[in-house]
């Protein structure tokens, strides 16, 4: 009986659980129907178009592919889920676009990285320059970010009760030490890097001078490219904007005004009737209204392919590196390494790029993409394109390539390596009264362990890991950069650099964006301007994802919610268990602001 009970219950959940995944299914294919309606929709773009950029989600690589990326009303506003490939490409085509006047920026927040938005600003100042269109920018008020990207407008508006924050970078670190000691928790740490500062905040309380050094470093690198390219834009001098830093003189929109960060004040009724004027409507008609497009509608209504015979393979290599085949946001070592191999057995793909925006991970992972980079080096050209972060592990899978191409903010770098491992006996004994006992083989076999600290030679076993990991990671980059490892291990030692900095120091060859390293490319496989790109690899089901993520628990998501700031402390916090064996990883993740 407990059997047929079992059976039937199994049948009945089985039963379930199907429905639940058809439902999704069903969902999927009517989604796709609608996408496909909305596409056709959206192909015809009106006459006096703007297109409308927002940036206020956070700009991912590629554009997710997603069942649910439509929208049901044609009025309304777009969903604005474009990743930088399509941002670019949008831009570039509208230059040459008849329909498209001009650009609206419409600013807030932008939630990405510093290479992310500097990458969208050099193309809209080629858009400037090569097809003598408008750019208007306009904002409720500009964080530092937003009006670094306002900035190369024509005109930058404000709100008349708005303001803009111009106060320099800073970065800010969390430190956990004292509050493990009161857990009970000693962590235990393998290094090699005087600069690898992943570990510092579970063993200090504050920074240390090497931390501080280097940190300075890199956000005045970072500092200094965004306001001589402001200074630029708006015919000042990056002595003043640092004056209006220092003395934080930028308090209101009419002191904005008068330091001539912009243009006007002006409310949104008045913006859209200097749109108007510019696209060349009659501003008397109140029926005559503008035009926007969104960057997903505009997107979907011109194709950039190319069906040459002949390919350039962008390989995309997003998030942290881990063993395992990985996802769009995640590098997986298997995934990654199969496409970069897939491209090179291709005798199609003439050359390859690899799109690096990671601040690396696993250190056994990184190498086994590192050597598919070696590997398709000898057959064709690979050139690496640098994003937000190509750092310690991201720098390793890169090092190998024919050329590396890097934002002047890209943060790279970080040459070295580190081992965690938390010793909790204090909290099992001391706190929660919790004893273990052990019964072994052998003298050794029990470590590693939470409930003891290490043995003084098997501390030894780990730190020797550790050094030959690292002497490891300085020969591929002296081999792949034509330098010693002397001269690598002096610009190693876990320092990050900016690309600025980088470029000087011989960690990168060229400072642009990915279509500069497309070019180079081109050019070094004689390709001129025939040929297509081939984005790998490819994106995962949408379905799929729905899937894992409908299964996947929503604690996480529940408490994020719940703590918002303070939630980032019980993150990393709870990150220590996930950090298994050799880390190529940079020293922390870290928010300029």
């Amino acid at each position: 009986m407990k059997t047929f009970f079992g059976s039937m219950l199994g049948s009945f959940l089985g039963a379930i659980i199907s429905l639940v995944i058809v439902f999704f299914i069903m969902v999927g294919i009517v989604a796709g129907i609608m996408k496909s309606v909305k596409t056709k929709s959206v192909e015809r773009i009106s006459d006096n178009s703007v297109l409308e950029l927002k940036f206020n989600y956070n700009i991912l690589e590629r554009t997710p592919e997603s069942p649910f990326n439509f929208d049901f009303d044609d009025n309304s506003p777009s969903r604005e889920a474009a990743g930088l490939s399509d941002i670019i490409s949008s831009i570039r085509h509208a230059a040459t676009d008849s329909k498209i006047k001009g650009i609206y920026l419409n600013l807030g927040d932008i939630p990405a990285g510093m290479s992310t938005v500097e990458a969208i600003r050099k193309e809209l100042k080629n858009f400037k320059t090569s097809s003598g269109k408008f750019i208007i920018a306009y904002g409720i008020g500009y964080t530092q970010k937003s009006y670094y990207l306002a900035s190369v407008a024509d005109k930058v508006y404000l709100y008349p009760e708005g303001e803009i924050f111009l106060k320099g970078l800073s970065v800010q670190l969390m430190f956990y030490k004292n509050a493990l000691d009161k857990l009970g928790i000693q962590i235990q740490v393998f290094r090699h890097g005087r600069f690898k500062s992943y570990v510092e905040p579970y063993i200090m309380d504050k920074m240390s001078p090497d931390n501080k050094l280097q940190l300075r470093g890199l956000i005045s690198s970072i500092w200094g490219d965004m306001i001589s390219s402001i200074a630029d834009s708006r015919h000042l001098t990056v002595d003043d904007l640092n004056l209006m830093a220092d003395s934080l003189s930028i308090s209101s929109a009419n002191e904005a005004l008068s330091h001539k960060l912009v243009d006007s004040l002006l409310y949104p009724d008045q913006v859209k009737t200097e749109l108007k004027s510019l696209a060349k409507m009659e501003i008397s008609k109140k029926d005559n209204e503008i035009s926007f497009v969104g960057i997903d509608e505009y997107r979907r209504s011109f194709s950039d392919a190319n069906f040459s015979t002949r390919k350039i393979a962008v390989i995309y290599a997003n998030g942290d590196i881990i063993q395992g085949q990985g996802d769009d946001e995640s590098i997986g070592a298997n995934r990654i390494s199969k496409a970069i191999s897939d491209a090179r057995l291709d005798p199609e793909v003439k050359a390859i790029v690899l799109r690096v925006n990671s601040p690396g991970g696993d250190g056994i992972a990184s190498d086994i993409i590192w050597r598919e980079v070696a590997l398709a080096k000898k057959d064709k050209p690979v050139i690496v394109s640098m994003g937000d972060y190509a750092a310690s592990g991201g720098y390793y899978i890169a090092c190998a390539a024919s050329e590396i191409v890097a934002e002047p903010t890209t943060i790279t770098g970080s040459i070295g390596v580190f081992g965690l491992l938390p010793n909790a006996k204090g909290l099992l004994e001391d706190k929660l009264g919790i004893t273990t006992d052990t019964v072994s083989t052998n003298t050794h076999s029990a470590a590693p362990s939470l409930a003891y600290p290490l043995e003084t030679r098997e501390a030894a076993v780990l730190q020797n890991a550790i050094e030959d990991f690292y002497h490891t990671f300085l020969s591929r980059v002296a081999e792949g950069r034509n330098m010693s490892i002397a001269n690598v291990d002096t610009i190693g030692q876990g320092r990050v650099w900016s690309g600025a900095q980088a470029i000087k120091i011989g960690l990168v060859d060229t400072l642009g964006s990915l279509k500069v390293a497309i070019n180079i490319a081109a050019r070094k496989a004689n390709l001129g301007t025939d040929y297509g790109i081939e984005e790998l690899p490819h994106q995962l089901n949408p379905l799929h994802k729905l899937l894992k993520n409908f299964t996947n628990t929503s604690a996480e998501s529940l408490l994020k919610g719940k703590l918002g700031d303070f939630f980032k402390p019980v993150s990393d916090i709870s990150k220590l268990q996930d950090l298994k064996g050799v880390q190529a990883r940079m020293p922390y993740e870290m928010t300029i602001q």
